[in-house]
């Protein structure tokens, strides 16, 4: 049954069925009751439905329970400015922790001993975020310091500019920076705003000259062709040298 015989009681005259243009119409009791039995059978086929999807993805899904003194990791998502990634960078952190679990609040929340620098933090936890912790002696823990908001999000800090684009609008041109974020790679290089980053990171413009000028001699380099093995290295290890002045420019500022 379509959605428009079930809200209007009849067919959509579509181009394939011109011939029911003729039909006798319900009126009084007969279109309510008409109407009645349409609702029921619809809501008995959305019900059939749902079951089917709850049968093919409770398959793959398995019962989370923990117990009070577990240790578990909580999952986080990286954020630019306002907006989030659309994916994940290969090196950003997933998950922060381990934390201890306190108490069991209902059947899939649970009361966790966050630290102080997350006290702005709710401290109960729906168990779809959260992951189990085995403890392992080999294992070290990476201590990085990661700054989460109420969200169980952090903001991810540019670490370079790499072009410069105008976009040419009816009535405004509209100027955009190609920015590498931190723990993502080259190819995850998002479009920002050139006024909004520059507000924000004024630092990145400092050296973003210098970035520019080396991509431009570097991709006339291989315009014209030239099979110079040494002039390539030479531009590579300056690219490299490039990245690792601007990351201690980075540490300097933060």
């Amino acid at each position: 049954m379509a959605p428009f015989e079930a809200i209007y009681g009849r067919r959509c005259c579509s181009p394939t069925g011109w011939f029911e243009l003729g039909e006798t119409k319900l009126i009084g009791p007969n279109i309510v009751h008409d109407a009645l039995k349409k609702v029921k059978l619809i809501q008995e086929r959305l019900k059939t439905a749902q079951s089917r999807q709850k049968s093919y993805s409770d398959i793959r899904r398995r019962d989370l329970e923990f117990k009070e003194g577990d240790y578990v990791f909580l999952k986080v998502s990286p954020m630019k400015g306002i907006m989030r990634f659309g994916r994940k960078g290969k090196l950003s952190p997933r998950y922060i922790g381990p934390y201890p679990i306190l108490k069991r609040i209902g059947l899939v929340a649970y009361r966790l001993a966050l630290p102080s620098e997350l006290s702005s933090v709710h401290q109960v936890f729906h168990m779809s975020i959260m992951k189990q912790y085995f403890h392992d002696p080999s294992h070290v823990l990476d201590r990085q310091e990661v700054e989460i908001d109420d969200t169980l999000t952090y903001e991810e800090v540019p670490v370079a500019i790499i072009d410069r684009q105008v976009r040419r609008l009816r009535t405004k041109d509209n100027a955009l920076v190609k920015v590498i974020w931190r723990n993502h790679s080259d190819e995850e290089a998002t479009r920002e705003p050139e006024e909004a980053i520059k507000k924000k990171y004024p630092y990145l413009f400092e050296i973003s000259g210098i970035w520019v000028c080396l991509n431009i001699v570097y991709y006339w380099i291989e315009w014209q062709e030239v099979q110079s093995v040494i002039v390539i290295r030479v531009l590579d290890m300056l690219k490299i040298y490039g990245k690792l002045q601007l990351q201690g420019r980075l540490f300097r500022n933060f």
